[in-house]
């Protein structure tokens, strides 16, 4: 499915508005996406519950959302949510679960809850692997679960030629292009590790290649079908400036290093509101 490239500016936003909250890196966030759902919002796994931008099955959603979802306007989700003593995780009224479900093709919900769930991820995983995590790391415990992603990392570290579908052969059966060669000979730890390394980066990438702040402020632009102008010759990149640093009060965090940048006039002002207002600020 091809994604409007209007429609592809404005998760690319969402994306840097939750690596901004998060601390979590934009690139790493980026090219999971991509990877994922090549950045379409409501992409649909045919194999598994698996749905949205980031690909989230609907435990590992339920899990995310009950933990993060009050943090980030989502309390009425977070709050219907319960947990039996199994662990597994429930939404008692029919709609209510679906709508929580849903969320998961929204891009803000969506890549904010990514965000939170790479940040829980990558604090556990540095404390069980003593280094620092990695964006392949993090990846792995997207596609394999935290348990799973610790399980594979300690092992590729004692014995990397270990083979990864004798050590998961029930993720193994469902990804097979994942754990076997095209010979179909079943690829090493390090192999799928690497395998995957490499496709990250590509994918972020290339998705990268259209990530500049100035496309952010030319997509921002759009607004349902009607275009801004500024005025007083401010361009869009002072008005984008702006609003960043304006975020950064408005989000709590601290702002970005100071940059050079006009007062802003009614009309950049007006631009900035609209583009705070997209992304979520």
């Amino acid at each position: 499915m091809t994604v409007n490239p209007i429609t592809t500016g404005r998760i690319q936003s969402a994306i840097a508005l939750a690596s901004s909250k998060t601390g979590v890196d934009f690139d790493y966030l980026l090219g999971q996406a991509k990877l994922e759902s090549g950045l379409n919002a409501n992409a649909k796994a045919g194999t598994s519950s698996a749905s949205g931008l980031y690909q989230f099955i609907e435990q590992s959603w339920l899990s995310v959302v009950k933990k993060h979802g009050a943090e980030h306007g989502m309390a009425w989700a977070a709050n219907s949510i319960g947990q039996s003593s199994s662990g597994r995780l429930s939404v008692g009224d029919t709609g209510t679960k679906a709508a929580i479900l849903a969320l998961r093709n929204d891009p803000n919900a969506s890549s904010m809850m990514a965000a939170e769930y790479a940040s829980d991820n990558k604090a556990s995983l540095e404390g069980t692997l003593n280094r620092p995590a990695s964006g392949t790391d993090l990846y792995m415990a997207h596609f394999m679960g935290l348990g799973g992603a610790t399980k594979f990392l300690k092992t590729m570290q004692a014995n990397p030629r270990a083979s990864g579908a004798a050590l998961f052969p029930a993720a193994a059966r469902a990804n097979h292009n994942v754990f076997y060669d095209s010979n179909n000979q079943p690829r090493t730890l390090s192999a799928i590790y690497d395998r995957f390394a490499d496709k990250l980066g590509g994918a972020a990438a290339g998705a990268s290649a259209t990530a500049t702040p100035a496309n952010y402020a030319a997509q921002a632009l759009d607004m349902n079908g009607s275009t801004v102008i500024t005025g007083g010759n401010e361009s869009v990149d002072d008005a984008l400036a702006w609003a960043t640093t304006a975020m950064g009060r408005f989000t709590g965090k601290a702002t970005q290093a100071a940059v050079n940048v006009l007062r802003p006039t009614p009309d950049t002002a007006r631009l900035a509101y609209m583009m705070l207002a997209r992304l979520g600020g």
